[in-house]
């Protein structure tokens, strides 16, 4: 691991000319897709969301997630999709973060670096959803102050 990445910047080092791609299920298991992107935005060119789910599903949980992007996979699937962003965006690297191996496998098929989310979030200083201090209090649909 690169010195920038223990402090917090690019995942597995690297400059900032770099295109990062997150699978929308990768970014629903960050505690803070928000901090997320605006973290990325410090040390990538272009952040975006792909995913095989319809484009408004993709738009509604950005929006909710105030997660501004530079490109979604629209009603593309997600290999499609990787293969226009980087013909459209033109950088050193391509970073596709996923969850899977199917995402893996994407990522080689488009020609783009694959990311495990964990991996990401560990050379970045991500915190995943779950882990110890992320609970969102006012996500739950039950209230514990009612009698």
């Amino acid at each position: 691991m690169s010195d920038e990445s223990s402090r917090g910047g690019a995942p597995g080092g690297g400059d900032a000319d770099m295109t990062l791609a997150f699978e929308l299920d990768a970014l629903r298991n960050l505690a803070d897709p928000t901090a997320v992107f605006n973290d990325a935005r410090q040390w990538t060119e272009y952040v975006g969301v792909v995913s095989e789910k319809p484009t408004y599903v993709v738009t509604n949980y950005t929006r909710k997630h105030r997660v501004r992007q530079d490109f979604f996979s629209g009603p593309r699937g997600v290999q499609e999709s990787l293969e226009n962003v980087k013909e459209q965006f033109d950088t050193d690297r391509h970073v596709f973060v996923g969850v899977s191996e199917e995402d893996e496998e994407i990522a080689e098929a488009a020609g783009w670096e694959y990311l495990p989310l964990q991996s990401a979030a560990d050379a970045a200083g991500w915190r995943i959803a779950g882990s110890a201090g992320s609970q969102d209090p006012f996500e739950s649909s039950t209230r514990d102050d009612w009698p």
